[in-house]
């Protein structure tokens, strides 16, 4: 046979392969006719039943996501984005935020005593220390270091390198208060674990990082829960259930008395002279970091604490991945509404995971640390935060996929802010473009027209922005904002479903 026989007969057989119902058999008898369009016939009623099955779960999906609201909050890690979620519980689901406070009662004890245990390792490892705030030594511009400039123009920050004066001593000598400190609240290290080990779910990852990388970022360690974990149902369902592989109900009991015990001795390290010298020469401003409750730790420390919802925004657990949160409205204007927030972890290595959230979301919640003018990121010490900021909002205006996503805009942590600015630190030192006086009102506007303009220009059509200045730890403030918020997306859904 010739090639073109061949071919010719292979497209043939490959034609009847393929054909459904398949042609009949050679030498086919009634018999097995029969049997043949019985079994055709099952088959088509079997996969006719899958299709309807198919079908009615995407439109079951339809439904749901035209019933819900979902908000993707997006940031650094530290911009307040887990603290601005809580406000939204606080305002719209308040009993639900109330049945979590034992969970965040561990989540809040872990932030003191992870505090306290700082400061022992810090003024017990150091000597003769020189170095500015938050562990890194920040010269504006100038002074002949190399300087990293922004693209976005001649309006964003001029960044050059951090060098870190933090000095370990090879043979530290720490004072008989610091001494007697570390012997009185040595307990607290027992505290430490056992608040780790039931938030962090055993996860190797979440464990409390070397005392040499805690002290070289000026802060204290913390615990990171990886997003999906259910973390909070974890701790009640631990509370309540005698489960064999674990002995919750009493560590967590053996935990909050050793805390009590060790609560005088607390107050008296935050409130000791010589500890509030050594942290300012340190460089170390633990009260303007998140999760700090040593100045309430007479009545944290208290056997008989509950958290109050001021405790619960102020308390700190950074996310690792993406956490779903579904609220159920209770208010009586959204009762029985779901609004679903995806709360993404902000750290660089984390931002990839961002995008499969970016399609189908009505919008875009991003938060920007207005404090961070004079900070710098954690995983990389040469990049000033708000550059950061300017630089990651720039690539979510810039993204295809939220072409026509609502945008909102939350300029958070102006007490900070307005805190530093008062103190002397000019924002013009940190952005050189800025002409204005160092006060609140002008360098808030300043930093509006700014992340604006950005959105204008980068944005792929126009859409909608809302932009507000927030400090997500105060309640009343917030509050208004969040119902602005509510309002507009409200609005906007209307809109798109033709109801307005």
């Amino acid at each position: 046979m010739s090639l073109k026989g061949k071919a010719s007969a292979n497209s043939s057989a490959k034609h009847i392969e393929n054909h459904w119902p398949p042609y009949p058999p050679p030498k086919e008898t009634d018999l097995d006719k029969a049997l043949r369009v019985e079994e055709e016939r099952e088959a088509r009623r079997v996969s006719d039943a899958i299709d309807r099955e198919l079908e009615s779960e995407r439109q079951a999906v339809r439904r749901r996501q035209k019933e819900e609201t979902r908000l993707l909050l997006l940031g650094q890690s530290e911009s307040g984005k887990s603290t601005m979620l809580k406000n939204f519980q606080l305002a719209f689901t308040p009993k639900a935020l109330q049945a979590e406070s034992d969970a965040w009662r561990a989540v809040i004890h872990l932030n003191l005593v992870r505090s306290v245990n700082f400061i022992i390792d810090l003024l017990s490892n150091t000597v003769a220390p020189h170095s500015t705030p938050y562990g890194s030594s920040y010269h504006p511009h100038g002074s002949g270091r190399t300087q990293q400039h922004s693209n976005a123009g001649d309006t964003s920050p001029t960044v050059t390198s951090f060098t870190h004066h933090h000095r370990m001593s090879a043979t530290p000598q720490p004072s008989a208060e610091i001494r007697r400190y570390k012997l009185a609240l040595s307990p607290l290290r027992q505290v430490e674990m056992i608040l780790a080990k039931q938030l962090s779910v055993h996860d190797a990852g979440s464990s409390r990082g070397s005392i040499p990388n805690a002290l070289s970022s000026g802060r204290a360690s913390e615990v990171s829960v990886r997003g999906g974990r259910g973390w909070k149902s974890l701790l009640r369902r631990r509370a309540y259930e005698d489960l064999p592989t674990t002995n919750y109900p009493e560590e967590l009991e053996n935990a909050r008395q050793i805390l009590d015990a060790c609560r005088a001795d607390i107050v008296s390290l935050w409130a000791s002279s010589s500890v509030q010298l050594g942290l300012s020469e340190e460089g170390v401003a633990l009260q303007e970091q998140s999760g700090f409750f040593l100045d309430q730790a007479e009545r944290i420390a208290d056997i008989e604490y509950e958290p109050t919802f001021d405790d619960i925004l102020k308390a700190r657990l950074q996310t690792i991945g993406v956490e779903e949160h579904r609220l159920v409205m209770e208010t009586a204007a959204e009762t029985g509404q779901q609004w679903v927030f995806y709360d993404v972890g902000g750290a660089r290595g984390q931002r990839a995971s961002w995008v499969p959230f970016f399609d189908d979301v009505n919008a875009i919640i991003f938060l920007c640390s207005t404090a961070g003018f004079n900070e710098v990121l954690l995983e990389d010490r040469t990049v000033n935060r708000l550059l950061d900021s300017f630089n990651l909002w720039k690539t979510v205006c810039t993204s295809k996929l939220l072409g026509s996503t609502q945008f909102i805009l939350l300029l958070n942590k102006t007490d900070i802010l307005e805190a530093r600015l008062k103190s002397g630190i000019q924002f013009s030192s940190y952005v050189k473009s800025y002409k204005e006086g160092n006060d609140l009102p002008h360098v808030i506007e300043y930093l509006r027209k700014k992340f604006i303009a950005m959105h204008h220009h980068h944005s792929p059509q126009p859409r909608q922005l809302h932009v507000h200045s927030t400090c997500a730890v105060d309640i009343d403030t917030t509050l208004a904002v969040l119902m602005r918020i509510r309002d507009a997306i409200l609005v906007t859904n209307l809109i798109a479903t033709d109801m307005l």
